[in-house]
């Protein structure tokens, strides 16, 4: 039976919650203690149409899934439907809104943009105050986010010359799989939040330009929509975030198992969220620039308790905080024959037991820097592991992520040990700004940068690059900031 706006509006409390999602009525009253990201952001909304701030931080299918059928109330009737049509048609444009039309406006052409830091200052003026909050934000200070970046300026090339390079081939494998580039797109979420097609511009420019693309638990599309997206040949590969619940945890693994996914990234490194200010802030700044002004104290008897979790709070807050060596590799194994890759190695102990538990790779990452502040620069843990154990290399395939932004940041890591890099952010920034095109764009941009630099130091193919031809130096050279 068809629902009216003022039926649904009369459920607006803890004692009983109705939403309204594309027209459609949910009983959301017993999910309130349930949600990630706590009841009252869902009590916001409680008897409203929820549709405009559900739509770009949850994909199609996370009611089903989280929801039983009984919850599920049925539509709004045409009276309403149209009438909260009416509403969206009319609604008044915020000033955030009107600036991100300006800007989109005013945006380069793609063809002049040379580097990832190019396409990246586009998207800051044009992601909208929260997508931008979101994808920039990094743990407490920000340190740790731009040591990772720093990190390669420590290294520099022992270039060798007089060497056949005219045919420079910078293509590899990963995990078995082929790629154009020794690069490939980390697991990011809620790329909505930048473009309204999200994840599947990653992945039908990944496809464009022949790379693999890692893709997260907590995207904005389902992983049914991101497969049906890619081509019939493309690979895929899947960021795990493990739920406490073994049984939901289960379920995801058979789900991407089934739809063709073709390895596993265990998420290790973000098992709380980190304190990323910037998005905590985000909602206090957006209503300073809406209201003209910013709020002030006022004194008084007692004081709102703030929510500091942010938007990575709500994404991961029932994240499996448990995990071992012991028991997690064993219940995965069981789970499915992919591969298995630990993202998230932050020291050598780590990447050693990760090869004795038999894993197929390790990502040396520290999420970018959003989740442990002075969290040690990605680069730097590959370097030590080379330094102490170069055993490992020989064990399973080792990656890095975070800071890399240059295709001389990706041939000094190869230089290492690494197979491959990840890159999460800058293919946000890219799909964000130009959608599809800016992924082929960036992807460009790196092949481009990574056969040169191969050709400057005397590598024809990525199996020419070797730790000699890198060295760590005591000093810091003078640098202009890369944004």
């Amino acid at each position: 039976m068809a629902l009216t706006l003022q039926q649904v509006s009369e459920h607006n409390s803890t004692a009983s919650c109705w939403v309204i999602i594309n027209n459609k009525v949910y009983d959301v009253t017993e999910f309130l203690s349930e949600h990630p990201g706590g009841g009252n952001i869902i009590l916001k909304y409680a008897g409203k149409d929820a549709s405009l701030a559900y739509e770009p931080i949850h994909p199609p299918d996370a009611l089903a899934k989280n929801l039983p059928p009984s919850k599920h109330l049925g539509p709004v009737d045409a009276a309403s439907a149209q009438q909260m049509q009416t509403a969206r048609d009319n609604r008044v444009k915020t000033k955030d809104e009107l600036r991100v039309e300006q800007a989109m406006k005013e945006r380069p052409p793609l063809n002049r943009l040379l580097s990832i830091a190019d396409i990246e200052n586009v998207a800051h003026k044009t992601l909208s105050f929260k997508a931008l909050a979101y994808y920039s934000s990094a743990a407490d200070d920000g340190i740790a986010n731009k040591e990772n970046m720093r990190a390669f300026s420590r290294f520099f090339f022992n270039a060798r010359v007089m060497r056949p390079v005219f045919d420079c081939n910078p293509s590899t494998t990963i995990l078995g799989y082929k790629s154009s580039i020794p690069v490939f797109v980390c697991g990011a979420a809620l790329a909505k939040l930048g473009h309204p097609l999200g994840e599947a511009n990653i992945t039908r420019g990944s496809n464009s330009g022949s790379i693999i693309q890692m893709v997260s638990s907590n995207a904005s599309l389902s992983y049914e929509e991101i497969a049906a997206a890619a081509s019939p040949q493309q690979t895929l590969f899947f960021q795990l975030y493990k739920s406490n619940n073994d049984k939901i945890a289960e379920k995801r693994v058979q789900e991407i198992v089934k739809l063709g996914y073709k390895a596993i990234f265990l998420t290790v490194d973000a098992i709380v969220a980190g304190k990323r200010e910037v998005d905590i802030r985000s909602p206090w700044a957006l209503e300073a620039i809406e209201n003209g002004q910013p709020a002030y104290h006022v004194e008084s008897g007692t004081y709102e308790i703030v929510d500091e979790t942010g938007t990575a709070g709500a994404l991961v807050g029932s994240d499996d905080q448990n995990m071992t060596w012991e028991k997690t590799i064993p219940w995965l194994r069981k789970l499915t024959d992919l591969p298995i890759v630990i993202k998230g190695v932050q020291c050598v102990e780590d990447a050693v037991l990760a090869a004795e538990a038999g894993c197929d790779g390790i990502l040396l990452s520290n999420h970018g820097g959003r989740q442990l502040e002075y969290s040690m620069p990605p680069m730097e843990v590959l370097y030590r592991i080379r330094q102490q154990r170069p055993d490992v290399f020989d064990k399973l395939e080792v990656y890095i992520d975070g800071g890399v932004r240059r295709g001389t940041d990706v041939v000094k890591a190869l230089c290492l040990g690494a197979k491959a890099v990840g890159m999460g952010r800058p293919f946000l920034y890219a799909q964000s700004a130009y959608g599809e095109a800016g992924v082929t764009k960036a992807i460009n941009i790196l092949q481009n940068e990574i056969v040169k630099a191969m050709k400057l130091i005397g590598a024809a193919k990525v199996e020419d690059l070797v730790p000699s031809m890198v060295e760590r130096v005591d000093w810091q050279p003078i640098i202009k900031p890369r944004l």
